[in-house]
């Protein structure tokens, strides 16, 4: 399903966007490698740029900035989640033992946001929508397909995220130490240790975009002055690789085996 016409339900990744230390350099980095179109936006928003593929929302990229008396945020790929209030989805991150960093506030009438973590420190998103849903386009060449979380305690991952979001975690069938993150009967995304990343990564959340070639595109990403951390190879879900912008920005790339 490339287009997404629906609203995406409570706890469901719908955007992914990324905090930038040269925002006009990430802009054309990801242009070449993926084919999206963006240009830094308004300044009352932060000059945030909505990036497009084949005219749709995809993904978003800022330049990285902080409120007041905070440090700016390391240049990262931020997952966010939906819900439907995000006022309550606040109180509950809080009750359920995890931090605010950005409390909830309006973008303009496209919706309401926050920046959370987790317990284990794994920073997240929660978008409300107003007039903007997320992500339009998914599941093809250069858009969105998937988000796991890496962390290196499951049980207190599963507590967490089911009592703050209402997702549900179940063991993925036929990938032993994995597990799927659920909305209602839909699986949306994925959770996994921290066993094979790097020792010392902390908990985190990462994006995949969906390509049609991972060994090309990895070329590209390093022509481009990228770094493949995890060169390409074959897993259950099909052929993928574990990059990092110029930036330092990481993020998955992955070609699903054929139907």
């Amino acid at each position: 399903m490339p287009e997404v016409t629906d609203p995406y339900l409570p706890g469901t990744p719908c955007w992914v966007d990324l905090a930038a230390d040269d925002q006009q350099a990430a802009l054309d980095f990801y242009r070449d490698l993926f084919g999206w179109q963006g240009e830094p936006g308004p300044a009352e928003f932060g000059g945030y740029a909505v990036c497009t593929l084949k005219g749709r929302a995809v993904a978003g990229i800022g330049p990285a900035m902080a409120p007041e008396g905070m440090p700016k945020p390391p240049v990262a790929w931020t997952t966010h989640l939906a819900t439907d209030d995000a006022d309550a989805a606040q109180r509950a991150v809080t009750e359920a033992g995890g931090t605010v960093l950005v409390p909830v506030m309006d973008v303009g009438t496209t919706g309401r946001m926050q920046i959370v973590a987790d317990p284990a420190g794994a920073v997240f998103g929660i978008w409300q929508a107003v007039d903007f849903a997320g992500a339009g386009i998914v599941g093809e060449h250069g858009a969105l397909v998937w988000n796991d979380l890496h962390t290196g305690d499951i049980a207190a991952a599963t507590a967490f995220y089911g009592a703050a979001l209402g997702i549900g975690v179940t063991p993925m069938e036929g990938a032993e130490g994995y597990y799927s993150l659920n909305v209602g009967d839909r699986s949306v995304g994925g959770l996994a240790g921290l066993e094979n990343d790097p020792p010392g990564t902390p908990a985190h959340w990462l994006a995949y975009f969906a390509v049609d070639n991972p060994d090309a595109t990895v070329d590209l990403l390093v022509r481009k002055g990228g770094k493949a951390l995890i060169p390409p190879f074959d897993m259950v879900a099909g052929r993928m690789a574990v990059v990092a912008d110029p930036q330092g920005a990481v993020f998955a790339v992955i070609a699903p085996p054929p139907v």
